[in-house]
């Protein structure tokens, strides 16, 4: 009897589970129809639908989304109803849904669909996460204010979060996903997402078994990610995170691989807890044996002998088998075998190393490959380019319609258009889409415009007080447009020309006003370049009362060079003191035409300039012998350079060269030796005589290679060598002028176009310039410099380049060519650190060491330098 009963109360359950999934739901039997399930289910057309409690949808969204519409006939109960409420539930937007019959009459049925909406979000709120940590989950979990959560939605944000802090090496992490009503707000609710993280897990130690080739520490240094509290790992990170413990195994065999282990594989690991907070890793290696290349040969080559294509290979029979070098050398190396065709315009080759024979310990390959037909490039398309008009970029491309294709060539018109100025080149690439049947390629540039034109507003304090200074740089001038209004910002602008203007003045002793323009493409077909420059310096000094007093200050204070020296209140007395009959004026201007050559190749530029200066000095007592006078210095400069830089600005490979000569006319040896009937030997000779015209020779050499360290090549290694030489053609007329000043940041207060200033970190502004016996007064003659600098990126974003670098330094300077010494040098150390802005150009401050003794006999030591443009 109780066995009876059971079953019939199993049975009435099991009617009623079947009526609430049909869902034609009797609320009210007074209300509405009655719905019989029985074998044969009737059919109904829907005369009509109707959907409530869903006020944030559309009610025509949500018929149309059932899959039920006016018109249907369906059975009721039936497959529709059933497979209509399943489509809610599947979108998990609905905590609740049924689907009523309202009325039933002459076989027509009226629905209607009931729904309750899950409650949306008003707040979100966490628990146990950090402000930065808290940012980035935001953007992850997918939970957002105003939208629903549903169960799918909160188990995603465990799983996101999981992952999140494993990634920051928090494995026993515990996450909580808590929702509550809004008393404020209807129908939402306030997330709660509770972190608690526990302990962050370390690696303990890293156990290593099965390993011969490879000892402990090598494996060890394989694994970037998965390290041991070892001290060869204190600056690598401890903290477990299977993501890259899973990378570091695979990194593993691959460097079993690289030594000729190609079978060799893990064969067990596992992840032991060691303590709360940390845990032991082990895995058991098997190397199997190591392997060595024997025969090579290769299929499906016509355009290159097999001996070639060998010689480019580079491997030889013997060899211990290198699959990542392998792949390397057939693919990817700058000089690689596929690189080869594909300069030659067979962008459709393939190649495939086939292991055809194993025998014992060696590997024969056949090498495989489909030369294809030479791809003709179809279009050029520039994407991106809002500064410059297009003939601008376009005339930097080595890539023309019509052209074979070439990987160099795309290669090449990248570094072409990185090193214009007007693009961030880190955003800089080629959007190559092949058409294999009609043998051709279309080439798009994809670029992003960045600003490059420059305002400079500094002032800097000097012994004579406050310098301000303004600089414009306009790096797309235009002068073409120059009655063009509508191409004007402050500026024509489009062609790409460079017009720089600047301005410097401290009141009464100091001012200078330049003027310079750079045509780089000089008649729009040729990369040759046109240059011209004006400028005016005028600087005049103290009375002979305030330099008498001066003079008596420094004697007890004791001389030192550089800038700086004075007290606060001789500098304020300074401006009142000026004397402007004691000056020194320049007047110059320079006329240049460069040319890019094809031969050696077209990396080189020569480059010839004609510059004339005037110097005019009226009881000028700083740059002795010389005091009053006019003196003329009528000068061509010739240059011949080479620079194969990636990146102006962060430059991670490729180097620069340049070879320069400054030449006068030999005006003592036209002259025959004399001026106004008295020798250049003769003391007596006026030196407003002796150098109204300079004379000399001048030979600089520059250069400077950067070699990237790393795979990404962000930490890159930049080497530099600079020598320079003034030279005369008469020992009594060697000039005053084209000198050097070394030492320090290689910035002056002031410039007069009449000293190089060379930087030396390390050391005081000057204190590396030698005495001049003669006249008695710091002068340099020949000096030579050598650094080695390490830089790193912090931030390669167009609106801020920075990099941090450490360097070495060596140089010295001297006053003739008879007492240089190559190996005479002063060295320092340092750290530093330059930031690029757009609208200023470059900036940065050093701190250096200087270990030896400078021009006061002292050791140097510690000095800061400031960095405004110019290169260190």
């Amino acid at each position: 009897m109780q066995y009876k009963l059971l079953s019939l109360i199993s049975f009435i359950f099991l009617l009623s589970h079947f009526v609430s999934a049909q869902t034609i739901t009797e609320k009210d039997s007074t209300n509405l129809p009655i719905i019989e399930y029985s074998n044969a289910t009737p059919k109904y057309e829907i005369a009509a639908i109707t959907v409530s409690g869903a006020s944030n949808y559309e009610d025509f969204v949500l018929i149309g989304f059932s899959g039920l519409s006016v018109g249907d006939v369906i059975n009721v109960p039936g497959d529709a109803i059933t497979n209509a409420v399943k489509r809610f539930w599947k979108q998990g937007l609905f905590s609740d849904v049924k689907i009523f019959a309202t009325k039933i009459k002459d076989g027509k049925v009226w629905l209607n669909i009931a729904l309750k909406e899950r409650p949306r979000v008003s707040e979100i709120n966490y628990v146990g996460l950090k402000k930065n940590e808290i940012e980035e989950l935001n953007l992850r979990v997918g939970i957002t204010k105003g939208n629903q959560i549903t169960p799918n939605i909160s188990d995603r944000a465990k799983k996101v979060i999981d992952k999140y802090m494993e990634e920051k090496g928090f494995l026993n992490v515990l996450v909580n996903v808590y929702q509550r009503n809004d008393p404020k707000k209807p129908g939402y609710v306030i997330v709660e997402i509770n972190v608690d993280k526990k302990l962050k897990t370390k690696v303990h130690q890293l156990v290593f078994t099965g390993n011969k080739a490879l000892n402990h520490n090598q494996i060890n240094k394989v694994m970037k990610k998965t390290n041991d509290n070892n001290w060869r790992n204190f600056f690598r990170t401890k903290k477990f995170v299977r993501e890259e413990y899973e990378k570091d195994k695979k990194a593993v065999i691959d460097k079993y691989n690289e030594i000729g282990y190609r079978d060799a594989y893990i064969v067990t690991d596992s992840v032991v807890p060691f303590d709360s907070k940390s845990v032991s890793v082990y895995l058991t290696i098997n190397e199997g044996k190591k392997y060595y290349y024997r025969n090579i040969k290769w299929i499906g080559n016509t355009i290159y002998p097999y001996d070639y294509l060998n010689a480019i290979l580079n491997i030889k029979k013997g060899n211990v088998y290198n699959h990542k070098n392998l792949m390397a050398r057939l693919e990817t190396d700058d000089d690689a075998v596929a690189k080869l065709y594909q300069n030659r315009g067979y962008l459709f080759f393939q190649i495939d190393p086939v292991e055809v024979h194993i025998d014992g310990d060696s590997i024969d390959f056949e090498m495989r490959m489909y030369e294809g037909k030479p791809a003709t490039i179809n279009e050029i398309g520039i994407k991106g380019n809002t500064r410059v008009y297009e003939h601008v970029v376009r005339r930097e491309l080595r890539t023309k319609p019509g052209q074979l294709y070439s990987q160099e060539d795309i290669m090449r018109s990248l570094r072409e258009l990185a090193q214009m100025g007007h693009f961030d080149p880190e955003k800089i690439k080629p959007d190559i889409q092949p058409d294999p049947e009609n043998g051709t390629v279309n080439i798009n540039y994809e670029l992003e415009t960045k600003g490059s034109d420059q305002i400079e507003f500094s002032a800097g304090w000097g012994s004579t007080g406050i310098v301000g200074s303004i600089g414009l740089k306009f790096s797309n001038f235009a002068i073409q447009n120059l009655f063009k209004p509508e191409t004007y910002r402050i500026v024509p602008q489009g062609e790409g020309q460079t017009l720089t203007l600047n301005g410097r003045t401290n009141g009464q002793s100091y001012s200078s006003v330049s003027l310079s323009f750079l045509e780089p493409w000089l008649g729009g077909k040729r990369p040759n370049s046109l240059s011209a420059s004006i400028y005016y310096s005028a600087q005049a000094t103290v009375s002979d009362r305030y330099a008498a007093n001066y003079s008596n200050y420094i004697n007890q204070i004791g001389y030192g060079y550089g800038y700086g020296s004075s007290s606060s209140s001789y500098s304020t007395l300074y401006q009142s003191e000026i004397d402007p009959n004691k000056f020194m004026r320049t007047l110059g201007a320079s006329l240049g035409y460069g040319k890019r050559l094809s031969w050696p190749d077209d990396y080189f530029v020569f480059q010839g300039e004609l510059s004339y200066q005037l110097f005019m000095l009226g009881k000028w007592y700083y740059m002795p012998p010389l005091t009053d006078g006019n003196f003329n210095n009528f000068s061509l400069n010739l240059t011949l350079s080479r620079s194969s830089i990636d990146n102006p600005i962060y430059t991670r490979r490729g180097s620069t060269f340049s070879l320069g000569l400054k030449i006068t006319p030999p005006y003592s040896i036209l002259n025959g030796g004399k001026v106004n009937g008295k020798l250049y030997s003769d003391p007596t000779m006026p030196n407003s005589d002796r150098y109204k015209f300079l004379e000399y020779h001048k030979w600089t050499f520059t250069g400077k290679t950067f070699t990237p360290l790393t795979p990404d090549d962000k930490l890159v290694l930049m080497g530099r060598a600079m020598f320079s030489y003034l030279g005369h053609y008469n020992e009594n007329a060697r000039s005053p002028f084209e000198t050097f000043y070394m030492g320090g940041d290689g910035m002056s207060s002031y410039t007069s176009y009449g000293t190089d200033m060379i930087s030396m970190r390390g050391y005081s502004n000057g204190s590396l310039t030698p005495m001049d016996p003669k006249i008695g007064s710091p002068m340099g003659y020949v000096y030579n410099k050598f650094t080695m600098e390490l830089r790193y990126p912090l931030s390669l974003e167009q609106s801020a380049t920075i990099y941090a670098l450490t360097f070495l330094e060596a140089g010295n300077c001297f006053n003739k060519i008879s007492q240089y010494n190559p190996f005479d040098l002063k060295r320092s150390v340092g750290v530093g650190v330059r930031i690029f802005l757009p609208m200023f150009g470059m900036m940065g401050i050093d701190w250096g060491y200087g270990f030896d003794k400078d021009n006061t006999g002292k050791i140097s030591g510690s000095q800061f330098h400031f960095v405004l443009g110019q290169e260190l």
